[in-house]
């Protein structure tokens, strides 16, 4: 069940990052309010599945979560580059969060 709230965590930090975009700067309230939300909501499952699965596991697999799930959105919903070295940077990213999960097996 941790990983599943870590999981779950990963993708609320998805969207708390897109929603903090669409508030231009805090400027829009229904984004603001969906970035403040899902922000306690990715924090609160964070600190659950950290009951259980090593700090530098849990952070680590959150964090890249959010990192590749904010560079597809952005590439699918925003229309931002996609070009191999960014392309690149993600299988990196990828490959850091599967040696992660497996050194600690």
């Amino acid at each position: 069940m941790p990983w599943i709230y870590l999981l779950v965590a990963g993708a609320l930090e998805v969207i708390w990052a897109y929603s903090m975009k669409q508030s231009h700067g805090f400027t829009r309230l229904a984004p603001s309010l969906v970035t403040l939300v899902t922000m306690l909501g990715s924090f609160g499952l964070l600190a659950i599945a950290m009951r259980t699965i090593p700090l530098g596991t849990a952070y680590t697999i959150w964090t890249g979560i959010g990192a590749i799930g904010a560079f597809l959105v952005g590439v699918i919903l925003l229309a931002e580059p996609l070009n191999a070295m960014r392309v690149t940077a993600a299988m990196l990213i990828v490959s850091g969060l599967v040696l992660m999960k497996l050194s600690g097996s």
